[in-house]
């Protein structure tokens, strides 16, 4: 599993004219489900998205996590990151899961952040999406899951 991360100071997603998620300051994710993902594996990012320390203390430092600040989360779910570019000029999205996998991880890992309490809003799984988002920083960060057996 793979999420990009945007620090943002706002962000909204858009299908069909119409909002289906706004958020203020806190990160804009987009998540990406390899062939092979698990629901743990899901756990594992969602943790580590909700727990990175990107957001700055009262000295400035990234100190804070998403967390901490009560920020927050807006997810949206986006295959192409596991585009594979190295040959010609087509990619390749071999490794990325198929949606009847992807979506009911996807779904997972929202409902798992939803858990802290922190507002989480989504877009819609599988749509043409406008997105929306004024990067703070710009902080920009890819997370990458463990394999499973790095979980054991």
């Amino acid at each position: 599993m793979r999420a990009l991360l945007q620090r943002v100071s706002r962000a909204s997603v858009t299908v069909d004219g119409a909002v289906t998620g706004t958020i203020g300051r806190g990160l804009l994710t987009l998540l990406a489900v390899r062939d092979g993902d698990t629901e743990r594996q899901a756990e594992h990012i969602a943790n580590k998205v909700l727990q990175l320390r990107i957001f700055p203390d009262d000295q400035g430092k990234m100190n804070r996590s998403l967390v901490e600040i009560s920020g927050e989360l807006l997810v949206i779910s986006q295959f192409t990151l596991y585009a594979d570019t190295r040959k010609g000029n087509r990619p390749s999205y071999s490794q990325a899961a198929r949606a009847e996998t992807a979506e009911p991880l996807y779904r997972h890992f929202i409902e798992f952040c939803r858990k802290t309490g922190l507002k989480v809003e989504a877009g819609v799984f599988g749509a043409h999406m406008d997105v929306h988002l004024v990067n703070d920083g710009p902080v920009t960060l890819m997370c990458y899951s463990p394999s499973e057996v790095a979980l054991l």
